[in-house]
């Protein structure tokens, strides 16, 4: 009986324990466990590839003064000297550049020694009215560079640094040369590094305590002209390569006065500067303008480079009467660089004409032909005679540079206006 009551007793706990069990598992059973979901990870956002950056550098030709230039600059009421009126028409387009670049053929000696040719000294003014006109470097180095000694080539230095224009090409000593021989400057976001040389000195010589003063590519500057200075120009572009520009341009005084064509000379010199990095070269000197072209060549590394090359662009203010000294033109060039690298994307010109109503007060402006044309018989600068050299002249730059480069034509739709 007793293990009768024992086994009854164990049967009731184990069923008991069993419902009990049945009971929790009937409550875990309602609360349904969570539910794991499984999420791709997000991709990482590929970069976006850079915005290409595209900018406008505008080349001018040589800065010439001649005594007529002077005269028509001065105001006897104020005993000073304005050129303002001269850069009116073209001082619209070189507002668009992002940088804008001449020649400077003249020394500013100061103190009123004022002369034009064969000694050229301007005064301070024009240097101001480069500035207002809208440029931002010039070349320095050319022919007329010494015209007034060597107090005239530093004192024009100290006048460009005085009304803030940048300059290359001569130096007020050999520290100055080697810190900042080459101009790197900020053309809207690219970085151009800008050289600046000249073939001679009309038969002036250097002090030889001195040669940091001008940059000279040819070894017989005095006499010969023949010789370059191979080793000069490739320790020059070598430094300029070591520089992190995205271009280098070189601006270049040489060439045959009056001649429409390069020299064989030019192109040789030409190539051996592409060769060793040049990028773009800036010609003047001729007084007349000459072609623009793309050269190929193997570089100083081995490889194929190109290089773009203006041999000359005329003069760009002056009071010659040779045919066609008076037509220049403006040149453009559209740099855009990309992931691949900088390059010249656009080129292009603007054709102008240096206007000289001689007797007359306010005697020179230098005219946007195109425009010129468009606004014949509305603009009483442009008299018929006027009319008939400004096509003569956007004739003539079409013949040299080509029709379709012609920006002028192009843009009389849309043109900019002369400064008030």
């Amino acid at each position: 009986m007793r293990k009768l009551l024992l086994l009854v007793s164990l049967l009731f706990l184990l069923t008991g324990c069993s419902a009990q069990n049945a009971g929790e598992m009937e409550e875990s059973d309602s609360t349904l466990p969570p539910v794991s979901v499984t999420q791709d990870a997000p991709k990482p956002e590929e970069p976006e590839e850079p915005e290409p950056i595209v900018a406008t550098l505008t080349v001018a030709g040589d800065v010439m003064n001649h005594n007529t230039q002077i005269s028509d600059a001065y105001d006897a009421a104020t005993d000073s000297y304005d050129y303002s009126h001269v850069f009116q028409y073209v001082k619209p387009w070189l507002e668009q550049a992002d940088y804008a670049v001449a020649n400077l053929e003249t020394t500013l000696p100061g103190g009123g020694d004022y002369t034009g040719y064969p000694n050229f000294g301007a005064p301070d003014a024009l240097a101001y009215d480069l500035k207002e006109a809208g440029f931002d470097l010039l070349s320095t180095a050319n022919n007329h560079t010494r015209d007034k000694g060597m107090d005239g080539v530093y004192r024009t230095l100290d006048a460009l640094d005085e009304v803030g224009l940048a300059h290359v090409g001569t130096y007020r000593s050999q520290e100055e040369r080697d810190n900042s021989g080459i101009v790197v400057a900020d053309v809207g976001g690219i970085k151009v590094a800008f050289l600046a040389y000249t073939y001679g000195l009309n038969g002036y010589s250097i002090p030889e305590d001195q040669s940091y003063a001008v940059n000279l590519f040819n070894l017989d500057y005095t006499t010969t002209l023949s010789q370059p200075d191979e080793a000069l120009l490739a320790a020059d572009l070598e430094k300029a390569r070591g520089l992190d520009a995205d271009l280098i341009a070189v601006m270049i005084h040489w060439g045959i006065e009056y001649r429409n064509s390069p020299s064989d000379y030019q192109k040789s010199l030409a190539e051996f500067l592409v060769a060793n990095g040049a990028d773009l070269i800036l010609g003047g000197h001729p007084h007349v303008i000459e072609p623009y072209e793309t050269i190929t060549t193997t570089g100083w590394d081995g490889q194929s480079r190109e290089g773009f090359v203006c041999y000359s662009l005329g003069n760009f203010i002056s009071a010659q009467n040779k045919e066609f000294t008076d037509v220049t033109a403006l040149l453009q060039l559209e740099l855009t660089k990309d992931e691949t690298g900088t390059h010249i994307t656009d080129v292009g010109y603007v054709p102008f004409y240096m206007l000289h109503r001689w007797g007359q007060e306010k005697t020179d402006f230098l005219l946007d032909a195109h425009r010129g044309i468009a606004e014949y018989g509305q603009d009483p600068l442009v008299t018929d005679q006027v009319r008939q050299a400004l096509e003569k002249a956007v004739a003539h730059c079409q013949e040299i540079f080509g029709a379709e480069g012609d920006l002028g034509q192009a843009a009389q739709a849309g043109a900019p206006q002369a400064a008030a």
